[in-house]
């Protein structure tokens, strides 16, 4: 990392700055020397507003940036910013973009659909095997799944994926140097170690404050071609996503499994304001115009010695996951 990186990783740090804004100083200001003298009046006349903030300490915000450069480079954490080729490119599309992307791991090809899958923190049983499900069947089709790494839904969806062979993609309401909540830390090592990857637009450090998740979804369904939502209550959280996938153009729609019950009353609403109601991947690659593979579930086979045989051997080769007692089969996709 270079001079500039400094200067990026100081702008970006201005929480209280819109991405434009932050784009705007960014091309104003030429070097980490220029940034340091900067004056709160001199911004304002810039940007033609009053800042909103209490502190303006362009010194202490350098100083704080030349920590997050020592850490992203001892933990070896990437970034990218708004105007670099590896940014996103269905990012730049939404309003209010992340200025940077912080993130561990691969950054999703460009060229491949991404599909999102949110819901309830407290699924009910059937909710949490449809969002496994699916996230499942999408990995075996070649579909990568984004979610929030979130207790419930979230975390049943990156699993899902995971196990299907699918590049998950976490979003995180933190900073990026560390997972929350912390019962998800062994997922996330696997979401690194599956080829996906953990991304976040707050820097290192920042804690995961509640007013962070709202604009997290944002970027959730940004990167999304669609959204599924599994089981969401009145006021989930997952509605709010929903509200940015419909600004932001992306396909909508909602679970069958999750339409009964308290915990669906968010999802009913959906449907009935005209979101399709889905069962599984094959309408949503439909939709889209793909085919896809027919990953199954194996029910009801004679147990024998000869199947338990090939079962185990299964198992043990990854062609055969086993989840919550139920058996998927993986279908290699090309």
């Amino acid at each position: 990392m270079g001079n500039s990186d400094l200067l990026l990783l100081s702008i970006a740090r201005f929480g209280f700055l819109s991405t434009n804004e932050k784009l705007t100083l960014y091309r104003s200001t030429a070097s980490e020397s220029q940034f340091v003298v900067l004056r709160r009046e001199g911004v304002e006349r810039l940007l033609g507003r009053r800042l909103n903030c209490r502190d303006f300490d362009p010194a202490a915000t350098l100083r704080a940036a030349e920590g997050d450069r020592k850490l992203l480079t001892r933990k070896k954490i990437e970034y990218t910013f708004y105007q670099d080729t590896d940014y996103p490119p269905q990012l730049r599309e939404i309003y209010n973009p992340p200025f940077l992307l912080f993130y561990r791991g691969e950054l999703p090809a460009y060229d491949r659909p991404l599909l999102g899958i949110v819901g309830t923190r407290r699924p009910t049983g059937a909710a949490g095997e449809a969002a496994f499900r699916l996230g499942y069947d999408a990995g075996c089709a070649g579909i990568g799944v984004v979610s929030g790494l979130a207790r419930g839904i979230d975390g049943f969806a990156h699993e899902g994926n995971v196990a299907g062979g699918g590049e998950t993609v976490a979003v995180l309401g933190c900073g990026i140097d560390f997972i929350y909540p912390a019962q998800n830390r062994g997922l996330g090592v696997r979401i690194l170690a599956s080829g996906g990857a953990i991304v976040s637009e707050y820097p290192p450090g920042e804690p995961p404050l509640r007013y962070h998740f709202p604009a997290r979804n944002r970027i959730l369904s940004g990167l999304c071609r669609g959204v599924v939502v599994i089981e969401a209550p009145e006021r989930s959280g997952a509605l709010i996503t929903v509200d940015h996938a419909l600004d932001q153009g992306r396909d909508l729609f909602v679970h069958r499994s999750g339409l009964h019950g308290l915990t669906g009353v968010g999802t009913r609403k959906l449907a009935e304001d005209g979101a399709a109601v889905v069962d599984g991947i094959g309408e949503i690659l439909e939709e889209w115009g793909y085919s896809q593979p027919s990953p199954f579930e194996e029910q009801g086979a004679a147990v024998t010695a000869v199947s338990l045989a090939a079962r185990m051997r299964d198992e043990l080769s990854g062609e055969l996951v086993v989840h919550r007692g139920k058996y998927f089969r993986r279908v290699l996709h090309g």
